[in-house]
């Protein structure tokens, strides 16, 4: 098993243990955000702003590692044309589920985003990409996907940790590991990632994450920082994640 397919059924595994990120919205919320009253997460705590979308009705929107029933289901709600793909099982299943409750149409693929994706050229409006890239190695020709796929003037809305985040130990008190994490070419941080259930993740840097996007011909356009969940970081404050808008000019 390769560590991509490890990933998805570490993730199912979470899902089925009640993961925040796992749970699906309910009919309120879908009906609120039928009448204009929603919010969506690209990172832990902090809601993106709804300037970043612009009027999402017709829109062609991808949700890249984006399952689990919470955000597509309001961007449906919204009035866009939702296209899901998730490497886990289970988050497939959710955004089923919840396209089913609230009886709208949405295409959803269960695959792996570090292969091409499935699409035509130019496909998109816009492309929903929550914290994932964590959990793959060599993020460049992601983006350079998501560039091929979207329009000319197309969204690329993103969220993404920082290093920061792969420093302390499971407890998140103290600073233990050594930079890059990468538990492919490291046995400590194999050993850990299996032993606390983290899966297999691994540190990206801004200059990275930043400049893939940048390589692959985006313009940034707006940026903001957020805080974990918990942990030492979120105590005091500490941002250890962004969120980037990015556009195929």
């Amino acid at each position: 098993m390769n560590y991509k397919d490890f990933n998805a059924k570490v993730i199912d595994s979470w899902c089925e243990k009640g993961w925040k990120w796992g749970v699906t919205i309910d009919h309120e919320t879908y009906m609120k955000a039928q009448s204009g009253d929603w919010n969506v997460y690209l990172t832990p705590t902090k809601y993106v702003p709804h300037s970043w979308f612009g009027n999402l009705k017709g829109q062609k929107l991808l949700g890249l590692a984006a399952g689990g029933g919470q955000q597509l289901p309001i961007f449906s709600a919204l009035g866009a044309k939702c296209t899901l793909l998730d490497i886990s099982l289970n988050q497939c299943a959710s955004d089923r589920m919840v396209a089913r409750r609230e009886g709208y149409e949405i295409d959803i693929i269960q695959g792996d985003m570090t292969e091409p994706l499935p699409f035509a050229d130019e496909s998109f409006d816009i492309i929903f990409f929550p914290v994932a890239n964590c959990y793959i190695k060599d993020i460049a020709p992601v983006f350079k996907e998501c560039y091929r796929v979207l329009k000319k003037g197309g969204r690329l809305l993103g969220g993404y940790d920082l290093e920061l985040n792969y420093v302390f130990d499971d407890a998140n008190e103290k600073i233990t590991y050594r930079l890059p994490f990468d538990p492919l070419n490291c046995q400590e941080h194999l050993d850990d990632s299996l032993k606390y259930d983290w899966g297999i993740a691994f540190s990206h840097t801004v200059a990275e994450q930043i400049g893939s996007q940048i390589r692959a011909g985006f313009k940034i356009a707006d940026i903001y920082d957020d805080v974990a969940q918990n942990g030492i970081l979120h105590e005091y404050n500490i941002n250890s994640f962004i969120a980037v808008l990015a556009i195929k000019e």
